[in-house]
């Protein structure tokens, strides 16, 4: 619906309350001003009601400013906003950064010294986003991305952080204090709960370094041997030391792999060649342990996907028991490798 400048601000909501069922995705709209109007009836303080405006309009304005590159594919950088630009780390960061360019990813960072200056020099502003976080004392956002439309100022770390998480296609994280560790658990904790799509996740530091090697000896001892995670939890990352690995190892993570969802009680993986019947079949005999009825099928769209812009893809469909997401990473890694063609860029989602 337009907004007619004539009318006040109630005779708009009260015509547009009445469109509703007419607009696309009126339905959600519907649910989230019935959710407002519920909460001014529970006796809220002051404090609360600030809190839910400025987290809409934290959406609004990452909502806005990502649109226009909702089918571009992005990765987050992470790491310390105090490594200068000396520090071998902030130099590997540069060089990822324009790595990923090249591939055809636009890069996010938290906009804003160290290694978030690192990522959006390399990447250069025309293909930068900085999502910054309104502190008292850092951070002012690096030269970089500061005069940048794609540079967002965010007055929470919840709705900064789900913006990262929403838009991202894969993520790469440098050393970094307790927030990069908060970016690092949050992106594995939903990967690992299935609570958003795989997503290669790549841990990077500079050669002789021991940063993750180490995080990942203490994840290993404290978490997996005493199965405070599932066996194949530590799939879902993988550590190195080389710009060349980090770049390769998210662009193979696309090579074949374009996305999945649910349909109905299958897990559908889109993909951008059909597979052989050898294949089909190799790979029901290497991950029947992650289904829990029938097999994995090959397929066109279901019809509830017609109209979407995956349309054309081919399918792999199968119930998976929703719990083993390090061997979902191993399935998708093992289509990439089977799969006889390569698609260069996969700069579109």
């Amino acid at each position: 619906m337009n907004s007619d400048p004539n009318l006040d601000l109630e005779a708009q909501l009260l015509a547009w309350w009445r469109e509703l069922d007419q607009v696309k995705h009126g339905k959600w709209m519907r649910r989230a001003l019935e959710g407002l109007w519920r909460l001014s009836r529970a006796n809220l303080e002051r404090l609360d009601w600030k809190i839910i405006a400025g987290a809409i309009q934290d959406m609004e304005q990452g909502f806005r400013v990502f649109q226009p590159y909702r089918r571009v594919r992005k990765i987050a950088l992470f790491g310390s906003a105090r490594l200068s630009p000396q520090s071998p780390d902030y130099e590997l960061a540069r060089q990822f950064a324009r790595c990923m360019g090249e591939q055809g990813f636009m890069v996010m960072t938290g906009a804003g010294g160290g290694i978030m200056q690192a990522g959006n020099e390399g990447a250069g502003a025309d293909h930068s986003f900085g999502l910054n976080i309104q502190l008292p004392f850092e951070q002012s956002s690096n030269a970089f991305i500061s005069n940048s439309p794609r540079l967002i100022d965010f007055k929470y770390f919840f709705t900064r952080k789900l913006f990262f998480i929403r838009e991202t296609d894969a993520v790469c994280a440098f050393p970094g204090g307790f927030g990069t560790q908060d970016e690092v658990f949050e992106a594995l904790t939903l990967c690992q709960n299935g609570r958003c799509p795989p997503i290669p996740i790549v841990l990077l530091e500079h050669p002789g370094g021991t940063y993750w090697r180490t995080w990942d000896a203490y994840v290993r001892e404290y978490f997996w041997h005493r199965d405070l995670i599932g066996p194949h939890d530590v799939e879902l990352y993988t550590i190195t030391d080389s710009v060349a690995v980090a770049c390769e190892t998210i662009r193979q993570f696309y090579r074949v792999y374009h996305s999945s969802r649910y349909v109905r009680d299958y897990f559908v993986l889109r993909m951008r060649q059909w597979l052989s019947h050898e294949v089909i079949a190799q790979l029901n005999q290497e991950f029947h342990d992650i289904i829990t009825a029938g097999e994995i099928e090959q397929r066109s769209a279901f019809p509830e996907e017609l109209g979407d812009d995956t349309e054309a893809l081919p399918r792999l469909a199968f119930r998976f028991n929703q719990r083993d997401y390090g061997r979902l990473y191993q399935l998708i890694r093992r289509v990439n490798e089977l799969a006889t063609s390569d698609y260069g860029h996969p700069e579109q989602r």
